[in-house]
């Protein structure tokens, strides 16, 4: 008897403790969160209570640290105050109202002011673009800066870090940032960061995983951006890490597979842009203010193109990419070309794509034939279908190329290029960089790049695309359920 009423006392607990846990997610887990999102995690916490719960605890806030995002915010302000009133060069006449609004949208995000007087060209050479940042720190006179998610010295970057010890032994100042959990474990981690330390270069880790040093992000926050800076005059922004096309993977290499990557190098008012970028994250990472550099004192580069910078992340209010990329899709008339290695939309961003369509716009969009992660390449097979029924064209780039490219052109005056995929992740996870352009002569560049990629893709019909088997119908649902899960 007195074991029954043993077995009775722990089954009432278990009970009173599931109905309780139940009843705290169904008030705690909504809460400022999409409802897909929310959806998701209540059905992991439901199903799996106690690996649903122990995740929730572990990633389920997609926030930066409160000290962090406070930083952030004054930061913001501060950028905000500095740059108010500034000449930062002539904008072209005639600016769509549209544009104009979008612009002001990022502005209240917290995006850098619009400048005039830009030039901006497109890097669509692997190698290429890691020979032209070499190129432009050799003639360093005064600093570098470098922040990438991914930084490996390898035989395909050696230029590049050839470059840096270069400047570094003419007195030049090199400031280096670079994703702690991105390399940790990866090829040349350990030698990459000896080779800094050797040259002299002031390196940091960001988001840094190392709780035994007192220091602690989520694993899931990466700082995804990628920039470079030169003395302040010249900046190269885009989707490319500095590695090996294969990221020196054993199982890339096994595979055959390589990145294809587009950059683009910039001149003019919005290298200052970038350059607060770098030094937010400079900031929230070292505590250290580098007071030495007059950011907004700016020259007018090779052309006259309007640019901004916006910068998106965890660090943010507001999903800032994401809100960007809407305002775009609703404004296009006649053309939409979308370039995203990881396409896994919101109900939002799918909405207004098949919008787009319905209102007669002509939309492509470009993903890639072979996936390297599959629960993302799942994830965004899944909204295939609809997609193909709402009208837009599905060119997958052919294996064994993984397309890393990211941006998106609006009929024949506006591109986005940057670091930000069309995902949950680079929405509501990922520190992103997003660089917007207004100048036909750059939108000409990128229908150069979209040329080349249609014509080393094939396209995806409705009619193929129902021929899916079972299995992987089942394998993508599943995915697209998991995606919702921050």
């Amino acid at each position: 008897m007195e074991e029954t009423g043993w077995a009775l006392a722990w089954a009432l607990v278990v009970l009173v403790t599931d109905i309780t846990v139940r009843i705290l997610a169904v008030i705690f887990v909504p809460r400022n969160r999409r409802p897909t999102a929310a959806m998701a995690w209540l059905l992991a916490i439901y199903f799996i209570p106690i690996v649903g719960v122990l995740l929730f605890l572990l990633i389920g806030n997609p926030r930066l640290p409160r000290k962090r995002r406070r930083k952030q915010a004054a930061l913001n302000e501060t950028i905000r105050r500095m740059s108010h009133g500034l000449d930062l060069g002539t904008l072209r006449p005639n600016a769509p109202d549209w544009f104009r609004a979008t612009v002001r949208l990022n502005r209240n995000l917290g995006a850098m002011p619009i400048s005039g007087d830009n030039g901006a060209t497109l890097i669509a050479d692997y190698q290429g673009s890691i020979d032209a940042m070499a190129d432009a720190i050799r003639a360093a006179t005064e600093y570098v800066h470098v922040e990438f998610y991914i930084l490996q010295a390898d035989e395909t970057t050696e230029s590049f870090f050839a470059a840096l010890e270069d400047a570094t032994s003419r007195g030049v100042k090199v400031r280096v940032l670079l994703d702690h959990w991105a390399n940790r474990g990866k090829p040349y981690y350990k030698r990459t960061l000896k080779r800094l330390t050797a040259m002299g270069a002031d390196w940091r880790v960001m988001l840094p995983v190392q709780p035994f040093r007192g220091a602690y992000t989520r694993p899931d926050l990466r700082n995804h951006r990628k920039l470079l800076v030169v003395d302040g005059h010249i900046g190269f922004t885009g989707s490319q890490n500095v590695t090996d096309s294969t990221y020196n993977l054993r199982k890339n290499i096994r595979r055959g597979l390589h990145w294809v990557d587009m950059m683009t190098r910039v001149d003019g008012p919005v290298v200052a842009s970038i350059n607060a970028v770098f030094l937010s994250d400079w900031y929230s990472e070292t505590d250290e203010i580098v007071d030495d550099i007059e950011l907004f004192d700016v020259t007018p580069g090779s052309g006259d193109l309007d640019c901004q910078i916006i910068p998106s992340g965890p660090g943010f209010e507001y999903q800032n990419n994401l809100k960007l990329f809407m305002s775009l899709l609703f404004a296009a008339k006649e053309k939409l070309i979308i370039v995203s290695p990881y396409f896994v939309p919101d109900e939002g961003l799918l909405l207004a794509i098949q919008t787009a369509c319905q209102r007669g716009v002509h939309v492509e969009l470009f993903v890639s034939e072979e996936g390297d992660q599959a629960m993302v390449y799942h994830a965004q097979r899944s909204y295939y279908e609809a997609l193909l029924r709402g009208g837009v064209k599905i060119f997958m780039y052919r294996k064994p190329y993984i397309l890393h490219s990211k941006s998106m052109s609006v009929d024949d005056e506006v591109a986005v290029i940057g670091s930000s995929n069309m995902d949950m992740r680079s929405f509501g996870l990922n520190l992103e960089i997003s660089l917007l352009v207004r100048g036909e002569e750059y939108v000409q560049q990128l229908r150069h790049v979209e040329d080349e990629y249609r014509a080393f893709s094939r396209e995806l019909t409705l009619e193929e695309w129902k021929k899916q088997p079972l299995r992987s119908t089942v394998l993508d649902n599943l995915a697209r359920l998991t995606s919702a899960l921050q």
